[in-house]
């Protein structure tokens, strides 16, 4: 009898084990600028990785910060970086890994029926768009930029974000370099109380605002606008070349701004960089997670989560350009390598098992 318990025990044991392995389960939250590559990122890692089963949930990126503050997800990822009460409220910068995982475009989508060729913009026309002082399509402002386009005599409705979003931090950082009048009077932020036009929420909103009315003009990620075959123009860069967002044009941005990271917070600014070639509104998308992971329920759900992030910055980088993502430089990479390397769960060294 004390046999047949033993083996019962042992059988349910290995069961419990089992079950333990194939439940290891990770939320994350946050940017939906990167969700599609998230959820490619996933759904490629599950098939290797059966047993760690991931939930991302697009949120935007303030949903993704309050989230991580919280404490309620693993991790958390934005557009925009932990601002200096953010990282406060972490417990201070030296708790904090930050990383990016991905590049990618912010682009203005416009809807003007009858124009087939492509529309040009500069910083200063966008910033004066959205702040409502050019009010028509055929402003000499815009006009003088494509010469030979017959503009209409359209009403400019400018579309933008109402929640709190990585997107509207990219666009507007990039505006803010580019008018001083908008810096003053509208300035950066995930979320800004904008003078003129409609909100819509997330890219689905603001497509939705410019689909829909004619002489709409909305900012939205590269990747969404591609996906759902949304027509978008070049922008001038700081070299005075007008550039259309590419994984191509966003990796030479990438490239020039990862030299400016070091330590535990790799955070760089992408938009407005030097280059022939660069597009301009463009930014990265970062993942944060507490340099001490004991946030996490089990080091077991700790270990897997820096295996995925480690594939995800590496490995997985080659899904980007199929994502209209730019994938991170070589640099880039070995700085968040670095970073990972302080990774603990209760002071034990979490080293990432499978990084290519």
């Amino acid at each position: 009898m004390t046999i047949r318990l033993f083996k019962a025990a042992t059988v349910l044991l290995a069961m419990s084990s089992t079950a333990v392995l194939a439940d290891t389960r990770l939320q994350g939250a946050g940017s939906t600028f990167v969700n599609p590559m998230m959820q490619r990122w996933v759904s490629e890692y599950q098939v290797q990785h059966g047993d760690t089963k991931i939930d991302y949930e697009s949120t935007g990126s303030g949903g993704g910060v309050k989230a991580f503050l919280d404490k309620t997800v693993d991790f958390a990822a934005s557009d925009a970086p932990l601002n200096k009460k953010e990282l406060v409220k972490a417990g201070g910068a030296e708790k904090i890994i930050e990383f990016p995982v991905i590049a990618g475009g912010v682009v203005p989508a416009y809807n003007l029926p009858g124009v087939n060729t492509e529309v040009k913009f500069s910083g200063p026309v966008l910033a004066d768009i959205f702040l409502g002082k050019i009010a028509k399509w055929n402003d000499p402002q815009i006009a003088a930029l494509n010469p030979g386009v017959n503009l209409p005599d359209s009403t400019i409705t400018p579309a933008w974000r109402t929640d709190g979003s990585g997107t509207t931090f990219i666009f507007t950082s990039f505006l803010s370099t580019q008018s001083t009048d908008y810096k003053s009077n509208v300035g950066a932020g995930k979320q800004v109380k904008w003078p003129a036009g409609t909100g819509g929420k997330g890219n689905e909103g603001v497509a939705a605002v410019v689909e829909q009315t004619v002489g709409g003009i909305g900012y939205i990620e590269q990747a969404y606008a591609d996906e759902n075959h949304i027509t978008y123009g070049s922008v001038q860069n700081k070299a005075g070349q007008f550039v259309k967002s590419s994984p191509d044009s966003i990796s030479k941005a990438s490239e020039v701004a990862a030299h400016e990271m070091q330590g535990n917070l790799l955070v760089a600014n992408l938009w407005n960089q030097n280059g022939q070639d660069v597009y301009p509104i463009a930014g990265f998308t970062y993942t944060f997670i507490y340099k001490d992971m004991n946030n996490i329920k089990s080091q077991e759900q700790a270990q897997a989560l820096v295996n995925f992030l480690a594939w995800a910055t590496h490995d997985g980088q080659k899904f980007a350009p199929d994502m209209h993502y730019a994938a991170l430089s070589e640099n880039a990479r070995t700085q968040i390598s670095q970073a990972m390397s302080m990774l603990t769960y209760g002071g034990n060294a979490l080293h990432p098992s499978d990084q290519k």
